[in-house]
């Protein structure tokens, strides 16, 4: 867990940053910049799940690629659903309302990340006897 959270809080830095750079800095729309934040976020955690969070675990194959860019879309789904209700919904669409209502959504998201990467795509190794 202490190892998903290092990566996790690496993505997060990642996805904030970015997020604020698209939306704040080059004014581009809230729901685009959200997505591209989490998407490139999205890949930076890969590599840091395959290669340092779940090393141990069963080598890199295509399942295992394809099921967490599919759950991790899902997530960025969620992400940008809940973002979305406090961004328009809540109007919380000041420089810190935004940026609750990123802190927030990827919080949540990532419970549902947290738990598929570790049940379904990064899964132990089965060794025969």
């Amino acid at each position: 867990m202490a190892k998903f959270g290092v990566v996790g809080g690496s993505g997060v830095a990642v996805n904030i940053l970015l997020f604020n750079l698209l939306l704040h800095g080059l004014k581009w729309a809230p729901m685009v910049a959200t997505v591209i934040a989490s998407c490139i976020a999205m890949g930076t955690n890969y590599l840091g799940f395959r290669y340092f969070a779940y090393r141990d675990r069963a080598s890199r194959t295509r399942r295992q690629i394809v099921l967490f860019f599919a759950f991790s879309g899902l997530g960025v789904l969620m992400e940008s659903g809940l973002f979305y209700v406090g961004y328009q919904g809540l109007g919380m669409s000041s420089p810190l309302g935004s940026n609750i209502a990123k802190a927030l959504s990827i919080v949540l998201a990532s419970a549902f990340r947290f738990l598929v990467y570790r049940t379904w795509v990064f899964q132990h190794t089965k060794h025969g006897r």
